[in-house]
């Protein structure tokens, strides 16, 4: 495994400093990774009884560490050279200073990660950091309506097998510290005023409508399983015949997109009432979601997976019902199928644009059209559904200098991966033809309906 760095602790077991490493990630901007049953120098040692470490850990940080952290921590079990370990992902919390619940806001209580080490944290630094600690936190801000009930959730928690019992508001962080229901509370009740949009158009621009759900009034993880069952039924699957193969690839990257809703409904910004929406065109999605970034994250901490998580009470939910596997998790995910272009930032919105499959496969082939030579764009042109030979390419581009033609033709096509040769094994074969690949046909299909225009 990779040396310390000031994001990464290694640890051989767990010792009474666990919480000073939690508290330095949490008021660390970047948050960072604690592996427990690693050697200091990246040796895996390994950790056994490793469920009842689990159980030690959250049960230590859930009750040792103000504010609350839960929801801004993960506890995985990995497998590292046959040996088990334990890996715990910190978020940087939004409610800083975060301290030992027996030492308070102090120097004994409260610490920073400097380098690969942890330090008091020093009195102005800790004033500093409270002075701009967020108040308006929907934990802290009581609802209007006092009156609500959960049997929604506690159906959705009995069905992941995690009964909650009466102390569940307090748990769960529904309460204010006046001991009222929170927003939290109030959108995860069974009745509230918070509906998710889900509108479909015709063409590519709004004028169109032809289609608006509304999935809410209800508890906020029953409108989320509904908005995920209303999505998964539009992205349907498109099947593409050719004369190579059939392919069927639907609309959008499942992975991505599920990442993608569940990143707008948790981290949405609900104190001003605003919940996501989900707008289907007919080349395209766009998911958007109430407030930018958390002041403390920048884009590229943002893209590189760094979690500051908005509303943690709602990540904390989410996890314990399976919406969410782990901090951090989802824009790695998202960006594997689409690039940082389809994200769309501005100081109080923030925009996932996601083009469908067709209109992926436009774009990228346009581009690649575009970087090719005149020479080996013709050469495409000319390709049928049969192999050809040397000899008839040549006749069809009419060209009677081989040297040329395969210098300037035929090597730069074949290099690019446009067409492919039928016997590659003896490349030099007098019996050797060329055909086009599938990104060869893509590439041919674009080319002649430019010309065609």
């Amino acid at each position: 495994m990779q040396p310390e760095t000031n994001r990464i602790e290694y640890k051989q077991e767990l010792t009474d400093d666990l919480e000073k490493e939690v508290i330095a990630f949490l008021n660390y901007p970047e948050g960072g990774l604690i592996y427990l049953g690693v050697h200091k120098t990246g040796k895996v040692l390994g950790i056994l009884d490793v469920d009842s470490i689990q159980l030690k850990i959250k049960d230590r940080l859930k009750h040792n560490i103000l504010p609350s952290c839960l929801g801004l921590f993960d506890i995985i079990l990995e497998e590292q050279e046959g040996k088990q370990i334990i890996k715990i992902i910190v978020a940087s919390g939004p409610e800083k200073p975060y301290y030992l619940r027996r030492h308070g806001m102090s120097e004994k209580g409260a610490f920073i990660r400097i380098g690969n080490a942890i330090e008091p944290m020093p009195i102005k630094t800790i004033a500093s950091l409270f002075s701009k600690r967020t108040r308006n936190s929907i934990g802290k801000i009581k609802s209007n309506q006092q009156k609500l009930k959960f049997e929604q959730i506690k159906i959705y928690y009995d069905a992941a097998g995690k009964k909650l019992n009466n102390q569940f508001a307090n748990n769960l962080n529904l309460l204010t510290e006046e001991r009222k229901f929170n927003i939290i509370a109030y959108l995860m009740s069974d009745s509230n005023g918070i509906s998710i949009k889900v509108a479909k158009y015709k063409g590519y621009n709004r004028v169109d409508l032809i289609e608006n759900n509304e999935y809410g009034y209800c508890s906020l993880i029953k409108a989320t399983k509904q908005v995920l069952d209303k999505i998964e039924l539009e992205n349907t699957t498109r099947t593409k015949i050719t004369s190579k193969e059939r392919t069927e690839k639907r609309l959008w990257d499942a992975i991505a997109l599920r990442e993608a809703l569940i990143n707008a409904i948790v981290h949405n910004d609900y104190t001003n009432e605003i919940p996501p929406k989900f707008e289907l065109f007919a080349d395209r999605i766009e998911i958007t979601s109430a407030g930018g970034l958390p002041e403390s994250l920048s884009q590229q901490e943002f893209f590189e997976g760094y979690s500051v998580p908005r509303n943690q009470e709602i990540m904390r939910i989410f996890k314990d019902l399976d919406l969410v596997e782990h901090l951090g998790s989802g824009i790695p995910r998202i960006l594997e199928s689409y690039g940082k272009d389809c994200f769309k930032f501005s100081d109080n919105f923030l925009r996932m644009i996601f083009p469908s499959t067709d209109q992926v496969t436009d774009q990228v082939t346009d581009q690649v059209t575009d970087q090719v030579t005149d020479q080996v764009k013709s050469l495409i042109q000319i390709m049928t559904d049969n192999p050809i030979g040397t000899i008839d390419l040549m006749e069809k581009l009419e060209l009677k200098h081989r040297a040329t033609f395969r210098k300037n033709y035929l090597k730069p096509t074949l290099e690019q991966g446009f067409i492919e040769m039928t016997i590659p094994e003896k490349p030099n074969s007098r019996l050797q033809k060329y055909r086009l690949t599938q990104k060869g046909i893509n590439i041919q299909s674009i080319s002649l309906r430019k010309i065609s225009q």
